[in-house]
């Protein structure tokens, strides 16, 4: 087992400490937060320890999960490298792309492993149907959400949008040509509702949208590529393959056929991949773990998670020039 500790106890912070004590593959050593009277409260109520600094709490640890606000990032994640211990961080990796290059160096020179914490990437509607995704050149997100003023100290694109930014930078394998995009601030400081428009060098082309001041809830990808479709529903869970092949010789009373332009027929084959329930905050700390113990890259890399934070700073860069 790794010794395990957390670096800010808020509502993320608490889910954290919660899986790390359930993990077989953990032993939680405790939390620290900047607040006090938080900090005794949740040891009271929980029974986790509290250590009295952050530097106490790094030393006592093999590995820490920094779950404090974006802006203490670069300086949590520096002194958990610096004191050689790996590091599990939430998106966005830090405030500026500077810092996420700074971190993700540093990390390799120390020869610390470090994980970003995009919870998506193990959802398990995306995990039954990502290694069907083959070449999209179309793909169209939706993320929603009501109103919270948790998460409101950054825009919308670091709050919801980043999730599907690395998703689609973890399946379309081509680099970013161009973004563009454009802003709306209604309710916060920064945009609560934006769209991007992200252009790959292989033709590729990705629109998304980011909402925090929605009515409803939603959180649902489409990729489109060469006779087929895939749909993905984060929210519930759910996830769609519809694929289109050459029609047979001899078609089938009930098969779905359509007949293009040029005469040729395809036939509609409809796939609902088996979906494997599971917590995917547990399953990304775990799979943190196997790659600590097999020496081998995280499954969202520091350097994925700064190329995730480097599209979004591009995106939020395109507001200022409307």
């Amino acid at each position: 087992m790794l010794k395990a500790g957390v670096l800010g106890a808020g509502h993320l912070g608490k889910i954290h400490l919660k899986l790390l004590q359930q993990s077989t593959k953990y032993e939680l050593v405790g939390f620290y937060d900047a607040s006090k009277e938080a900090s005794e409260k949740i040891q009271t109520e929980f029974g986790y320890k509290s250590f009295p600094s952050m530097e106490s709490l790094i030393n006592a640890s093999d590995m820490v999960v920094v779950v404090t606000p974006t802006s203490a990032h670069f300086e949590c994640a520096e002194k958990v490298i610096k004191a050689g211990k790996h590091l599990f961080i939430e998106k966005p990796i830090t405030q500026t792309v500077a810092q996420a290059e700074q971190i993700r160096d540093l990390a390799k020179a120390m020869k610390v492993r470090g994980q970003v914490g995009q919870v998506e990437r193990f959802n398990p509607a995306f995990q039954a149907i990502k290694d069907k995704i083959q070449n999209p050149m179309f793909i169209e997100t939706h993320r929603l959400s009501e109103f919270n003023p948790r998460g409101t100290d950054v825009s919308v694109v670091l709050d919801l949008m980043i999730h599907d930014i690395d998703a689609i930078l973890s399946v379309v394998k081509s680099p970013v040509k161009a973004v563009s995009a454009s802003g709306v601030s209604v309710i916060s400081e920064t945009p609560d509702i934006a769209n991007a428009r992200i252009e790959f060098e292989n033709g590729c082309v990705a629109n998304l949208t980011a909402s925090r001041i929605s009515l409803k809830k939603m959180r649902k990808a489409r990729f489109f590529q060469r006779d087929a479709y895939i749909s993905v529903d984060f929210l519930e869970k759910k996830c769609e393959v519809v694929k289109m092949k050459n029609a047979p010789a001899e078609i089938d009373d009930f098969a779905m056929v359509l007949t293009n332009a040029e005469g040729i027929k395809k036939q509609i084959y409809f796939e609902n991949p088996k979906i494997e329930t599971n917590n995917a905050i547990l399953d990304e700390l775990e799979s943190f773990y196997e790659a600590i113990k097999a020496d081998r890259t995280p499954e969202v890399s520091l350097m994925q998670g700064t190329e995730a934070l480097r599209v979004a700073m591009l995106i939020i860069e395109n507001f200022k020039k409307i």
